[in-house]
């Protein structure tokens, strides 16, 4: 990380950019070129079970190294990128003990999760020299950033990694909205959905061997057909306002980089 990123992501709202250049050294490095990518600005959703790596439920600092590792190299290409990461590695282990809990408050403690998870993506970041922010959707001050779009654009404008957690910031809405929304609301050019397999297919192709899978689809086709991608707020919001969304297989090591250039397999949803 370079210390132009640092200074320019730990900014506070009182300061102007030429305050910064002030301190800043005169060989500052250029920006990476994006001519690369297909994609500049990008929204990675990626789900609470990504960070557990083999474990049952919670983190793995190795898993979490890994999603670092595969922002870092997108970055270097002149990416900007945000991150809205789920709960369920936190709160699908404590699902029993939620049993019977009303829907708000069981949607609440899904938020939390995900802050809890924002945070060590946050560190993990950092860990790896990555300047990041995490806001939350739901007010925490002495833990995080309060969500609002005019911090979060400035801290993608200065470099920093972006992570989104506490979901929309109310209940009856799925972390796949809250992407959906973020996105809309930072000006994404694509929403990216990380899973287990590479790309949408007709049928689940762990259970289901004759399982087609589909390069490209329209969001209508998604909806029609019923291929549960994301949930039905999350697809129409991205067609309402034109954000593509890519699925692909973040099972291998640089295919986020890979497909943010063009190659690799994945399905493109989008029209």
């Amino acid at each position: 990380m370079t210390l132009v990123r640092a200074i320019a992501c730990c900014h506070t709202t009182e300061f102007s950019h030429s305050t910064l250049e002030s301190h800043m050294p005169s060989d500052k490095p250029s920006k990476p070129s994006a001519t690369a990518l297909r994609w500049r600005r990008v929204l990675l959703k990626i789900s609470g079970e990504a960070l557990m790596g083999d474990r049952p439920f919670g983190h793995d600092a190795a898993a979490i190294d890994r999603v670092a590792q595969e922002v870092r190299n997108v970055i270097q290409l002149g990416a900007e990128v945000a991150l809205v990461v789920g709960g369920g590695n936190i709160f699908r282990g404590m699902s029993e003990a939620a049993s019977g809990i009303d829907r708000s408050t069981a949607d609440h403690m899904g938020m939390l999760a995900t802050v809890i998870n924002a945070l060590a993506l946050q560190d993990g970041l950092a860990r790896n020299g990555i300047a990041a922010r995490a806001m939350s959707g739901i007010a925490m001050p002495s833990v995080c950033e309060t969500f609002t779009r005019r911090d979060a654009m400035r801290h993608l404008q200065d470099g920093c990694v972006v992570v989104f957690a506490g979901g929309t910031g109310n209940p009856y809405f799925t972390t796949d909205t809250a992407a959906a929304l973020r996105a809309a609301e930072m000006n994404c050019d694509v929403l990216l959905k990380g899973t287990q397999v590479d790309g949408v297919y007709s049928a689940d192709p762990k259970k289901d061997a004759s399982a087609l899978r589909y390069d490209r689809l329209s969001f209508t086709e998604v909806l029609a057909r019923d291929l549960r991608v994301m949930d039905a707020t999350a697809v129409s919001l991205c067609r309402e306002n034109k954000i593509p969304i890519l699925v692909y297989s973040n099972q291998d090591t640089g295919m986020l980089a890979t497909v943010l250039t063009g190659g690799g397999t994945y399905t493109l949803i989008d029209g």
